[in-house]
């Protein structure tokens, strides 16, 4: 047997051994003998670099050093799920699809890790690349530190698609954090809170060889691509395994909601017995062509949903309240307690919500009061042990006036919120404002922190955000912890920030209700600025998703003189206030019909005539109707949806013909 030879005889070998160990827990070979096999491939690497393979299993242990993350566009959008908390909810979503349908379908119930999200890339069985969540459009690269979790393989076996990508969680078990605890407590060190930060920070390292020495894991839930073997999510979770991907035992296919309610009390008991930690059960749809049918809302696929166990409580002594300023104006109280370990973490703050929360739980200022993580993230206050309560207590009054500027609050009829008006000088408006233009989902520079913001502010060196295109270096450099380096890759951030596209310098202007998705509807509807300002509430309201309470938002906001100035310094600086978007090529062939797809396609993906038929100003809608106007039918389109068309008279329209019709 040649080098080389040997060479690939040592890594099928050694793959083979890993995917017994940390997949199939059952280990075919000694520690010891696992070691020479590893030591051997490691030396005849090193002594032929030749035959380096970047997936070789001799790369888990790391090494190299990072300088950073780069951030990469998903190539399938990465969205979360919405949250149920009860059986009802989940009967309330399963009535939801089934009036969206008329065909029958199963479900598929899988555990909730608590972890961090990843998506992974394999071609020709090679892992390519890992992408965290990110903002669900993009993710950063964390590639290198994959690579060293043993439970993730860096090559397949068996008869999987030539490319695909898997979404799944990382964690970490109960009994890595423990390890990594004492290591951390024998070092002198602060040991770490819980496994599901624990696990994202480690994956955040940028030295890869520190990240290789946390006993990371990985279950993979979801196999995404054009090519897949089955049209059951199900069927390919199996296939999935096969390929030697680490598929949990724990999925089950159920045929009816009141099986997948059963499943999640089954599950809410038996988690305590679990080695590592989850938070709920995801109830999917299992047959894929009707995802892709019942499609997505802006945030959420319609076709999941997550189920959501009870949290966890604990009670504490409530200190004092204080109010926070939001960059809206929004008071918020905040409960402080007595620091109190909850879900892993401890808490010394937790959310009141608004004065009819206090009112309604008559919260007082050293009351015992019961605690809990809304959706298991943030603390809020849900009770009061009213049976240890001091009979001298006070009963709270919600505060007048704003505790920053000390201007009269607002309330409006029916708002639950009071409002602070003086969003001028009210100091952590204006900062929070800031914040909000320079965020990454926004303008995106980089460098400046809630301290910078507010001594700029103090400095009288900005007012408003176009003030930030002003700075200069003489400006900044005077300033606390602002050297050279930074001062320079900060201005360099403010001039690149000019290229932002409109949809993100939209939601970065901070108008009430207009969120990154109400952003991209309007830039893609109105085109420029101009246009968006000189728009009546009729206008507004015509397009898709924007109602009545966004439409006042606009109309108010740019009926500020203020505001109005203020998109003129920004135009006049060179920021983008026309989309990009290149409209030639669009046409109203398809203007007011309302299209199905269903099944699959030869030239085109199902997003990729979703496209061309808003392109050409068509509508995609998931559900045959009366007032349908086509079906694109592909292949293994359902015989219930195809007798529906023919039972409404509507036409059925081949790939071919459809593309035809356009040209």
């Amino acid at each position: 047997m040649n080098i080389k030879d040997r060479i690939e005889y040592l890594r099928d070998e050694i793959n083979a051994h890993n995917h017994a160990y940390y997949i199939l827990d059952k280990p075919t070979i000694s520690d010891f003998d696992f070691d020479k096999l590893l030591s051997e491939l490691i030396s005849l690497e090193e002594k032929n670099p030749d035959y380096f393979n970047i997936n070789s299993p001799s790369q888990r242990v790391g090494g190299s050093v990072l300088n950073k993350f780069n951030s990469v566009k998903h190539k399938y959008p990465m969205l979360s799920l919405g949250n149920t908390y009860s059986a009802t909810d989940l009967m309330d979503f399963n009535d939801k699809l089934r009036k969206l349908t008329d065909v029958s379908f199963e479900y598929v119930s899988e555990l909730k890790y608590d972890g961090v999200s990843i998506s992974l890339t394999y071609q020709n069985g090679e892992l390519t690349q890992a992408l965290t969540r990110g903002d669900g459009s993009k993710g950063d690269d964390v590639t290198a530190n994959v690579r060293t979790i043993k439970s993730i393989p860096l090559k397949l076996h068996g008869n999987y698609p030539k490319n695909f990508v898997v979404r799944g969680e990382i964690f970490l078990t109960i009994n890595g954090l423990i390890q990594i605890n004492k290591d951390r407590i024998d070092r002198g060190l602060e040991p770490y809170a819980n496994t599901r930060n624990t696990a994202s920070g480690s994956l955040k390292l940028l030295d890869t060889s520190e990240v290789a020495k946390r006993p990371l894991q990985c279950f993979l839930y979801h196999i995404l691509g054009d090519d897949l073997p089955s049209k059951s999510h199900f069927e390919n979770l199996m296939y999935a395994k096969r390929w030697g991907l680490n598929i949990s035992s724990d999925i089950k296919l159920n045929t009816t909601i009141e099986q997948v309610i059963k499943f999640t009390y089954e599950w809410d008991l038996k988690r305590t017995k679990l080695p590592y930690e989850i938070d709920g059960i995801v109830v999917k749809v299992n047959d894929i062509d009707l995802q892709n049918e019942l499609g997505f809302t802006s945030k959420y696929p319609r076709w999941a949903i997550s189920y959501k166990f009870k949290s966890e409580q604990v009670s504490t002594k409530l200190n004092n309240i204080s109010f926070q300023v939001g960059r809206t104006g929004a008071i918020t109280p905040v409960a402080n307690l007595e620091p109190v370990k909850l879900a892993g973490t401890i808490v010394k703050r937790a959310s009141l919500h608004n004065a009819d929360q206090i009112s309604r739980l008559d919260i007082r200022v050293g009351d015992t009061v019961f605690v809990e993580k809304g959706g298991e993230i943030i603390p809020k206050v849900v009770s009061v042990d009213l049976k240890s309560r001091d009979l001298f207590s006070q009963k709270t009054n919600y505060i007048t006036h704003c505790p920053s500027c000390n201007s009269k609050l607002s309330r409006n009829e029916g708002d639950a919120k009071h409002y602070c008006l003086n969003n001028e000088n009210c100091t952590p408006q204006l900062i929070g404002k800031f914040e909000h233009f320079i965020s990454r989902k926004a303008m995106n520079i980089d460098g400046l922190g809630v301290e910078t913001i507010e001594l700029l502010l103090n400095k009288n060196l900005i007012n408003d955000v176009s003030d930030l295109y002003s700075l200069n270096r003489e400006d900044l450099l005077p300033l606390d912890r602002m050297a050279t380096k930074s001062v320079d890759n900060l201005l360099l951030a403010i001039e690149k920030s000019k290229k932002v596209p409109f949809e993100k310098l939209l939601f970065g202007l901070g108008i009430r209700f207009v969120g990154e998705n109400v952003a991209k509807i309007l830039v893609k509807k109105f085109k420029n600025i101009n246009t968006l300002m000189n728009s009546n509430k009729e206008e507004l309201i015509l397009v898709d998703e924007i109602g009545s309470r966004i439409a006042d938002s606009l109309i108010s906001w740019f009926s500020s003189p203020k505001n109005i100035q203020l998109v003129k310094n920004l135009q006049l600086i060179g920021l983008q206030f026309v989309s990009d978007f290149d409209d030639s090529i669009l046409s109203d062939k398809l203007k007011n019909m309302k299209i199905v797809i269903s099944g699959t396609f030869i030239y085109n993906t199902r997003a990729d005539i979703k496209k061309i038929i808003e392109e050409h100003g068509g509508k995609n809608v998931s559900s045959i109707s009366k007032n349908t106007t086509f079906v694109i039918a592909g292949n293994d389109m359902g015989p219930s949806k195809k007798q529906k068309s023919i039972d409404l008279g509507i036409a059925l329209l081949s790939e071919k013909e459809f593309l035809a019709k356009l040209n």
